[in-house]
């Protein structure tokens, strides 16, 4: 039998604090589903636009409201972590920030080797790649992102964030934290922001623009 799968929708970061129990690091998903105890669960679960996939098992259910509490795997723990800070503030929201809509051909290490795709958008926090098969959450990816106007591809580390698959709606895909020092990062600023300037005196090669 396959995993359950649930939605879980939150409409804003104060409420993922309601359902998480940082003691047993359990998360309780109001759902009329049932599923038997030990029963395995992916989580897709949305806070205020940042997405994520969870994966535990079921320990308990609850009548009133009705709901499954499901214990997280160890794996999800730099989620978790991830997702704790991004709730207290501590960590960027990369939908809130601008986001340029520009399409930058990037290869990067996939699972069955080096891959070439392009981003749907890109600010100096992180960015989005279009693929179907999507690396897990939380991976390690290098990348070289070519530049319109550099001589070399920007090589760059980053780690996967929230990925998108077939079965959504939108186009599958990753997203990208950025990893990078101090240096690279002022580099990425100055790099965006003239893409950005680019992009609004209309100066971007047309294929560059979605």
């Amino acid at each position: 039998m396959g995993a359950v799968r649930l939605e879980l929708r939150l409409g804003s970061q104060a409420e993922w604090i309601k359902i998480f129990d940082p003691r047993d690091w359990t998360v309780f998903v109001p759902t009329p589903e049932r599923a038997e105890n030990g029963s395995t669960v992916h989580i897709d679960l949305d806070v205020g636009g940042w997405l994520v996939t969870l994966r535990g098992a079921v320990v308990g259910q609850r009548e009133s409201p009705a709901g499954l509490v499901v214990a997280l795997g160890g794996a999800e723990r730099d989620k978790i972590n991830y997702l704790n800070g991004f709730v207290r503030g501590g960590l960027l929201n990369l939908r809130e920030k601008r986001r340029l809509p520009i399409r930058l051909q990037v290869t990067y290490g996939a699972i069955e080797g080096p891959a070439t795709t392009f981003t749907k958008d890109i600010n100096e926090e992180g960015l989005f790649l279009f693929t179907d098969k999507p690396l897990p959450e939380t991976s390690q990816i290098h990348m070289l992102v070519t530049v319109p106007g550099k001589p070399q591809p920007l090589s760059l580390m980053g780690k996967v964030s929230h990925t998108i698959v077939k079965q959504d709606d939108e186009a599958p895909g990753m997203g990208v934290v950025f990893e990078c020092d101090d240096s690279q990062r002022q580099e990425l600023v100055s790099i965006v922001r003239d893409l950005e300037a680019q992009l609004n005196d209309g100066k971007l090669p047309v294929n560059v623009v979605e």
